[in-house]
């Protein structure tokens, strides 16, 4: 609402003529030089334009380096599951450089977790899987084996 006062009292003022110059003066006074207009000399403008072309590369880097370490994870993580690979993946890891690896915690992340994978395999791990397993479920496994087996032997034996 005051933006629509504001516009429509501008309008009426400039054609009265008591404001309509000033707009003429204020381009005229404004430098054409962008150092000027920052309040800078030309040296110290382009010392400053220098220094935030090198802080955006900087940036850059720093992001495409992030990039490569999230790709390594995710092709890590597709060759743990045996998932297809990805080829942006690996372009990714190619454009940041040969120096992308896992961060620190999550290689000890991923350490864990072969160290927990390892004891699952292990014997002594499947004798805890089998301590936590229900007995009704290993015997209701063991003669539904059982009868499948005994069905096969049936249609392959012509004695039985």
């Amino acid at each position: 609402m005051a933006f629509l006062m504001k516009s429509m009292l501008s309008n009426q003022v400039k054609n009265l003529g008591l404001g309509g110059g000033g707009e003429e003066s204020k381009e005229e006074s404004t430098p054409s030089d962008p150092a000027a207009a920052a309040g800078m000399t030309r040296e110290e403008y382009e010392e400053y334009q220098k220094q935030m072309v090198e802080e955006k590369m900087e940036r850059d880097a720093a992001f495409a380096h992030k990039k490569a370490e999230r790709a390594c994870l995710r092709v890590h993580l597709r060759e743990k599951y045996r998932l297809p690979k990805s080829e942006l993946d690996e372009n990714q890891i190619q454009m940041a450089g040969d120096d992308v690896g896992l961060p620190e915690d999550l290689q000890k992340m991923v350490a864990e977790d072969q160290v927990e994978e390892e004891d699952k395999d292990s014997i002594l791990g499947q004798l805890q899987n089998i301590q936590n397993m229900d007995m009704d479920t290993i015997k209701e496994k063991a003669q539904a084996t059982f009868t499948e087996m005994k069905q096969a032997a049936e249609q392959k034996c012509c004695v039985m």
